[in-house]
C-alpha cells in the first residue's frame, strides 16, 4: 500500500476551502451534490466498456450494462427524447461526435460568432470545428446585442449551410429554437442545437425545449444542470445509429463509467419537483443581480437577461478597466468570475471590455435575490479598490462573511 499522497491531498483541501470561502460567479460552474461526486469517484472509474450496452469489446460489464441505460432513460424522459448518448466526455466532444455523424470535411455549417456569444466549437478557425468544416456566422444586432433572426435567415440563404447550429456560451436572453427550425427548414438544413449552458434552465421551465425542433441536442451536464463535468448528446431517432457511430469508435474509446453513473445521479436530481424551483431561482437571481450591477455603475449588454448569465460592459463603471485586470482583482478579492467580450468589443478577446457572469453556484448555495445586491456591492469595491492590496484583502473577508452563510460544503 502506498503512503498517503499528502502533497496533493493539501491541495484539494485548499480547494475545497476557496469553493466554500469564495464567490462563484463563473456562469458555466456549479456545484455538484454529495451524490454526484460520490458516483463519480466511485468504484466505476476501474471499469473498461468500449461499446455500447450489450455489445461490449470486453467482459465483466454485466453492472456497466445496467448503469448506462438507466443514465440513458434518465435523460430521454427528462427532455422528451428519441434517442440519446450519455458517453461524451465534454461538451466540445459531444458537439465534434455531432459534426462527425452529420457533415463530411469541408461541408459548410453556421454558428453564432464566437466574439458575439457563440463557442469555440462554433466555427472558430483554431479549433477542430473550424479546420474540418467551412463554418460561416451570424451575429448580433449592433444596437439591441440580440440576436437578429433575419440575420440569421440572410446568412442562411446565402450560404446554404447543411447543418445550423444554434446555442451560445455568453448570450443572456432567450434563444427561440422554432425560429432556427423554420430557417433551417426554408434552406433544406439540419439543426442542432447547443444546450451546454441552459439545458437546466429547459428541464426546469425556464427555457424553451429544443428538443421537438432540433435534429440533434448537445449539452454539457456540469453547468445549470447541476451534474459532473461531461456532455450528452440527444437525436431524433434515425440519427441515432450515426450519432452514436461517431462517439464511439469515431471519437472516443472507452466512456468514462464513473461519469456516466454521477450524469444517472444528476437526471435523477433534475427530475425531482425542487428543481423546477431552483431553475427558477437561478434566473431571478440573474435578474436582480444585473439591476444591482447597474446600480453599481456598470452597463449591462441587452440591458438584462432571460437566463443565468450577464454580460458585463466596464466602460460605463471606468473605460480604463479591462476584464482581464478585473478578473484578477477579484480574484484577490475572493470572487471567481471571466472577462469576456460582449458584441462589438473594442478591445481583444485577451483583454476584453467585458465580464461574464452567473448566478447556478451561488443559487446551488442557496442564496435568493436578498443576497444580490451585496455581491453586486463587492464586486464594485472589489474595482475601485483594485489597486489597493489591503481593501482587497477587506473585501475578501466580506465575501467570506457572505459565504460563511451559505458553504456549499461544510
Amino acid at each position: 500500500m502506498a503512503p498517503r499522497d499528502t502533497q496533493l491531498f493539501a491541495l484539494l483541501d485548499r480547494e475545497l476551502e476557496r469553493q466554500n470561502t469564495t464567490l462563484q460567479l463563473i456562469a458555466s460552474e456549479n456545484f455538484a451534490s454529495r451524490q454526484v461526486i460520490e458516483a463519480t469517484g466511485s468504484v466505476l472509474t476501474n471499469k473498461y466498456s468500449e461499446g455500447y450496452a450489450g455489445k461490449r469489446y470486453y467482459g465483466g460489464n454485466s453492472i456497466i450494462d445496467e448503469v448506462e441505460p438507466l443514465a440513458i432513460d434518465r435523460v430521454k424522459a427528462l427532455f422528451g427524447a428519441d434517442h440519446a448518448n450519455v458517453q461524451p466526455h465534454s461538451g466540445a466532444q459531444a458537439n465534434a461526435a455531432v459534426y462527425l455523424a452529420l457533415l463530411k470535411p469541408g461541408d459548410t455549417a453556421m454558428g453564432l460568432r464566437l466574439d458575439q456569444g457563440g463557442h469555440i466549437t462554433h466555427g472558430l478557425p483554431v479549433s477542430m470545428s473550424g479546420q474540418f468544416y467551412n463554418f460561416v456566422s451570424y451575429g448580433v444586432d449592433e444596437q439591441t446585442e440580440v440576436l437578429d433572426y433575419e440575420q440569421v435567415r440572410r446568412v442562411a440563404l446565402e450560404h446554404r449551410p447543411k447543418l445550423i447550429v444554434a446555442g451560445a456560451t455568453a448570450y443572456p436572453r432567450i434563444l427561440d429554437p422554432a425560429q432556427f427550425r423554420a430557417i433551417a427548414d426554408e434552406i433544406g438544413a439540419l439543426l442542432m442545437f447547443d444546450a451546454a449552458h441552459v439545458a437546466g434552465l429547459i428541464v426546469g421551465g425556464q427555457h424553451p425545449n429544443p428538443v421537438p425542433f432540433a435534429d440533434v441536442v448537445t449539452f454539457t451536464t456540469h453547468k445549470t444542470l447541476r451534474g459532473p463535468r461531461g456532455g450528452c448528446i440527444l437525436a431524433k431517432a434515425q440519427h441515432g445509429a450515426a450519432i452514436d457511430k461517431a462517439v464511439f469508435p469515431g471519437s472516443q474509446g472507452g466512456p468514462l463509467d464513473h461519469v456516466v453513473a454521477a450524469k444517472a445521479v444528476a437526471f435523477f436530481e433534475a427530475a425531482q419537483p425542487e428543481f423546477a424551483t431552483y431553475s427558477a431561482q437561478i434566473v431571478a437571481n440573474a435578474k436582480a443581480l444585473a439591476a444591482a450591477m447597474t446600480e453599481e455603475g456598470f452597463r449591462i449588454c441587452t440591458g438584462g437577461t432571460d437566463n443565468h448569465l450577464m454580460l458585463v460592459d466596464l466602460r460605463s463603471f471606468d473605460p480604463d478597466l479591462t476584464g482581464k485586470i478585473a478578473q484578477e482583482a477579484c480574484d484577490t478579492a475572493g470572487i471567481s468570475l471571466n472577462k469576456n467580450q460582449f458584441p462589438y468589443d473594442p478591445r481583444s478577446a485577451f483583454q476584453t471590455s467585458g465580464l461574464r457572469i452567473g448566478t447556478p453556484a451561488v443559487t446551488t448555495q442557496g442564496m435568493t435575490e436578498a443576497e444580490m445586491p451585496l455581491i453586486a456591492a463587492l464586486v464594485g469595491q472589489a474595482l475601485r479598490a483594485r489597486n489597493d492590496p489591503h481593501a482587497l484583502v477587506a473585501v475578501r473577508d466580506e465575501v467570506a462573511t457572505l459565504c460563511a452563510k451559505f458553504t456549499p460544503y461544510p
